[in-house]
């Protein structure tokens, strides 16, 4: 069964159906996601646009103020007068003004009016601390003239807005807008004339701004504000804020790469999820806007973003998943049953088949066949009676083919002895029974002496016949144990095994040297062969069948070079070739011995001239 068709059947059809509830259930929950994070995108990218324009509000509301505290008629004439001693009635009334819109608007850290001359001397200022609304007077108003929403706004026109770019404001005795995101507001004050007296400068806390319009915002929603230059500030983590202020500057742009196209002015919004985009947006989704700052005042702009926590929102998706999840299991389990149900009535035919199969000549397993049935089975298993006596018809021919086959591989055509190849099998399956049983054996080399002649006087057809009548010659002469072979050509070769290899080989030897000296008469020509052969035996010479085989083969050329019709073993000519080393070295030995006389003669003869010498110098 486990290895069966029903079983593979069943698994099969199991995996079909698991893997499509399974497929279907991760498309519902991955699409499930995707649709989620997409949501939140919009939603996101809305509520960002939104916070955008509330902040453009704010700052409108702002602007409003500085140009209804700018067109008071008593500014004018407070801006004018000069910082005597006692302040006028205008002036109070006017700081009266002054302290209400800092007490209804509690992001504002200071309103100040601000006179021309006196080098930008501050007539009017209100600022905020911990305990509340502060007035600056006499000696503590100070001079302003010199910082740019002072020297800049007065070239303004009247009605025009100053914007600040923002900063963290570091003036001294500001109170507690001191070392705080601070965004300044002014614009003229200008007589009946239009001729420019003075400003109102509003400084807004953008902290507080921002949380008050952050306010209805999801709790786990985060705000980012950049610049235009893309410096942080505004950010979860405050340590990244206003880096430009601390030295460090930390840009939007390198922290989320996505928002590079808004600060090159190329998009005005992006987004990005962690699902889609893992490395820009790690475990958040994220919506940018950049928006116009500062009205006409140049092209200055704003990079506001919210982030949601990607963890945030797929909770629902999680939640989905499970009940998927379990939704894939219980159809999975009936997609097993309904699987091996169905595989079980599919395969039942099969399996009658496939015993018929596994005992194709068995007559009862045919009965089994399903021969009557009219649908694909019953065709089936018709055509399979019908393949199964085919089949034994074709076999019983192959077997006769590779019968044939086999003898042709291993046997020499020509003469029908046993070529090379079956003939080196033999000899080294005979040289490993020899050793287990401690025998001997030994090979003949034959080697034609005159087919060559014969080949070339009468032609090839009657070489052919001359080979087939040797080998018959051979088979007559030899034992019916002994194993004849053609290697090649004119090249015959013997094996002779057992106990009675050694004693019969040269009387074997003899045998065939005489029959093969017979006259042959083929085709009407009448012609002798002749043969030399080369023995060797083992395991006196080789226990190897190659070396065996050369062996023969030299002492088969030895004999033919001493005179043909010959044979000669291996061992003697081994002998015989040790023999001549030693008659060779004797012959040698004598010729120096008599070397060695001749030269002691000639040494002795030497010695005697010598002295006949000497003795007849004196005589001289």
């Amino acid at each position: 069964m486990r290895g069966g068709l029903t079983f593979k059947l069943s698994v099969l059809l199991a995996c079909i159906g698991v893997l499509a509830s399974g497929a279907t259930g991760y498309y519902a929950y991955h699409a499930n996601r995707a649709m989620l994070v997409n949501e939140a995108q919009r939603s996101l990218l809305t509520s960002t646009e939104l916070l955008g324009q509330r902040i453009a509000f704010s700052i409108d509301d702002a602007a409003s103020d500085v140009l209804v505290l700018a067109t008071m008629p008593s500014a004018v004439s407070v801006a004018q007068t000069d910082d005597g001693l006692v302040a006028s009635a205008g002036r109070e009334r006017l700081a009266q003004v002054y302290s209400s819109f800092m007490l209804h608007h509690p992001e504002y850290l200071q309103i100040r009016l601000i006179a021309r001359h006196h080098h930008g001397l501050e007539v009017i200022r209100f600022d905020r601390d911990k305990d509340g609304i502060v007035r600056v007077e006499g000696n503590d108003l100070q001079e302003k003239g010199q910082f740019p929403y002072v020297f800049e706004t007065l070239a303004f026109s009247p009605g025009r807005i100053y914007t600040s770019s923002i900063m963290v404001n570091h003036e001294y005795g500001t109170h507690a807008a001191q070392g705080k995101p601070t965004l300044r507001l002014g614009t003229p004050v200008a007589d009946a004339n239009g001729t420019v007296v003075g400003v109102v400068v509003i400084d807004i806390d953008l902290d507080d701004m921002l949380k008050r319009l952050q306010s209805d915002l999801p709790s786990d929603y985060r705000v980012y504000l950049a610049n235009e230059w893309g410096d942080f500030l505004v950010h979860p983590d405050a340590s990244k804020t206003f880096g430009f202020d601390r030295g460090r500057r930390v840009l939007m742009q390198d922290s989320f790469p996505v928002t590079k196209p808004l600060f090159e002015h190329t998009q005005s919004e992006v987004l990005a999820n962690g699902l889609a985009r893992p490395r820009q947006a790690a475990g958040q989704v994220l919506a940018f806007v950049r928006r116009p700052f500062g009205g006409a005042e140049g092209n200055r702009f704003i990079v506001l973003g919210l982030a949601k926590p990607l963890e945030d929102v797929l909770a629902g998706a999680n939640q989905l998943g499970t009940r998927i999840i379990r939704m894939v299991l219980v159809f999975s389990a009936l997609s097993v049953l309904l699987a091996i149900l169905f595989a079980r009535a599919v395969t039942k035919p099969l399996h009658l088949l496939a015993y018929a199969a596994t005992h194709l000549f068995a007559e009862h397993a045919m009965n089994t066949l399903p021969l009557k049935r009219t649908d694909e089975i019953g065709v089936l298993a018709r055509c399979f009676d019908r393949l199964r006596r085919e089949i034994r018809e074709q076999m019983d021919v192959l077997h006769s083919k590779q019968s044939e086959l086999t003898h042709l591989a291993t046997h020499d055509m020509l003469t029908g002895l046993p070529n090379r190849m079956l003939f080196m099998q033999k000899l080294e399956s005979s040289i490993d029974e020899a050793k287990r049983r401690r025998e001997g054996l030994a090979v003949l080399f034959v080697d034609l002496d005159r087919f060559k002649q014969i080949n070339d006087q009468f032609g090839h057809s009657v070489g052919d016949k001359v080979l087939v009548t040797i080998a018959g010659r051979l088979r007559d002469v030899l034992y019916s144990a002994d194993v004849v072979a053609r290697l090649g050509g004119d090249e015959f070769v013997v094996l002779i095994e057992g106990p009675r290899a050694a004693q019969v080989t040269p009387a074997t030897a003899a045998r065939i040297l005489e029959a093969l000296n017979e006259t042959l008469v083929i085709d009407g020509h009448s012609m002798t062969v002749g043969a030399s052969i080369g023995i060797s035996e083992f395991p006196h010479d080789s226990g190897n069948a190659e070396e065996l085989l050369l062996n023969a083969d030299a002492a088969m050329y030895a004999a033919k070079s001493g005179g043909r019709c010959a044979y000669l073993r291996y061992r003697d000519l081994l002998e015989a070739r040790l023999d001549e080393q030693a008659d060779g070295a004797e012959k040698a030995a004598k010729n120096g011995f008599a070397r060695a006389r001749a030269a002691e003669n000639a040494a002795d003869g030497a010695s005697e001239s010598a002295v006949e010498g000497r003795e007849a110098e004196p005589t001289a």
